[in-house]
């Protein structure tokens, strides 16, 4: 197999099968920025329309996009997709395919190039199995909420039952058996990896923001008027708590008109939706999070507000002890209420929470210290496996 590695000064051969919220996209642009090859191919996050080299889009629906997107991979995609040194997937889900489809499609890639590693940035049946488990550190998430169904789970009733079914629980058993290596990207998936792997195969990378390419937004000292921005998504409303972010939002709004507003946009494509949150002061997130997501990073590079996951155990994972600028909420009303009131009457704190934001994504999210991150734990687990280590 051809191992550029060893005989182009360092220098990997990357393809990324599947991303969302662009995070395997951003993470090639550096690597390719830094000499690297780096090919993406993924559908574009649906809606979201993240770019892409190759196009794993489901063209038609239901049962006849699926049989077109299987007939494009075995007449010329697969072929493209061999000869790299790294292959990393976006989670179980990184091609839109049933399990035994999406499981042939793992094995060629094992088969067929020098490492594969599981980029850990989505749900999968080891996430919903911690998520559940009494005993896990995860005391809230989308699934669960101190022992209680979510409304999530409330309202699809079928949605564990689905995730932990024996075709998904199968394939994602057999990924971890055999793949080279894992990349949490939030605090949350670090801890579920490990219910499934050993330490050495856990490396934790974060979420990649290019804040060179972003200008953050230069908020006035003094707003006399709190502008609240939700972006939303009808079919995740629940999953991540945008019907109780917009109605604690509503509410703030409605007891002081003249010093807050609510902006709601949904479902836009991503150039467009980060143009519209660039003219918000405080963006809302997520509640169900101990860590910042996509979103939430993206509005502190900007330098504005987010009120999304920033729990004491995700700073203690990743060793902040000074930086605290998500406005950090537990997943009820009654506590997203009381962080935008706060807000709404303390503007004065919404600029240099916007600067420490923009410092913290700096420090332990910009692009080149993700990429460098992944690019030693790639190079480790490669080093490990072709030492003679069984991975």
């Amino acid at each position: 197999m051809r191992t550029p590695d060893k005989k182009n000064d360092g220098k990997l051969r990357v393809l990324f099968v599947g991303d969302a919220s662009n995070c395997h996209r951003s993470l090639a642009e550096e690597l390719r920025r830094e000499g690297h090859e780096a090919m993406v191919a993924s559908n574009g996050t649906f809606w979201m329309e993240t770019e892409r080299d190759m196009d794993l889009r489901r063209r038609l629906p239901g049962k006849f996009g699926g049989l077109d997107l299987w007939l494009r991979l075995n007449t010329g995609l697969l072929r493209k997709m061999r000869g790299y040194d790294v292959v990393a997937l976006a989670s179980q889900s990184f091609i839109d395919l049933k399990p035994c489809r999406q499981r042939y499609v793992y094995d060629f890639l094992r088969r067929n190039n020098r490492a594969v590693f599981y980029t850990s940035l989505g749900t999968d049946p080891a996430f919903v199995e911690e998520c559940i488990d009494p005993s896990s550190p995860i005391r809230y998430s989308e699934f669960s909420l101190f022992g209680e169904d979510s409304p999530y789970v409330k309202a699809c009733t079928t949605i564990i039952d689905e995730w932990l079914a024996p075709a998904p629980l199968a394939l994602n058993r057999h990924i971890y058996d055999t793949v080279d290596g894992a990349m949490p990207v939030l605090y949350e998936y670090d801890v579920a990896l490990r219910r499934v792997l050993s330490d050495e195969k856990i490396g934790y990378t974060g979420i990649p923001i290019d804040t060179e390419a972003l200008r953050p937004v230069v908020l006035p000292e003094r707003i006399e008027k709190v502008r609240l921005f939700l972006g939303r998504h009808r079919d995740r409303m629940l999953i991540k708590g945008t019907d109780i972010l917009e109605c604690a939002a509503k509410e703030i709004v409605s007891r002081y008109p003249g010093r807050a507003e609510l902006v709601i946009v949904e479902n836009r494509p991503y150039r467009e939706y980060i143009e519209l949150l660039k003219s918000a002061h405080v963006v809302l997130d997520q509640i169900y999070s101990y860590t910042p997501a996509t979103n939430a990073l993206l509005a502190m590079a900007y330098g504005l507000n987010t009120v999304s996951g920033g729990a004491e155990e995700f700073y203690d994972f990743i060793g902040e002890r000074e930086l605290r600028p998500v406005i950090h909420v537990e997943p009820d009303y009654d506590s997203v209420c009381k962080a935008l009131e706060n807000t709404v009457l303390h503007p004065e704190l919404i600029r240099p929470r916007g600067l420490e934001g923009r410092e913290f994504v700096v420090k332990h999210n910009d692009s080149r210290v993700v990429a460098c991150r992944s690019l030693d734990f790639w190079r480790s687990r490669i080093e490990a496996k072709e030492g003679g280590e069984k991975c």
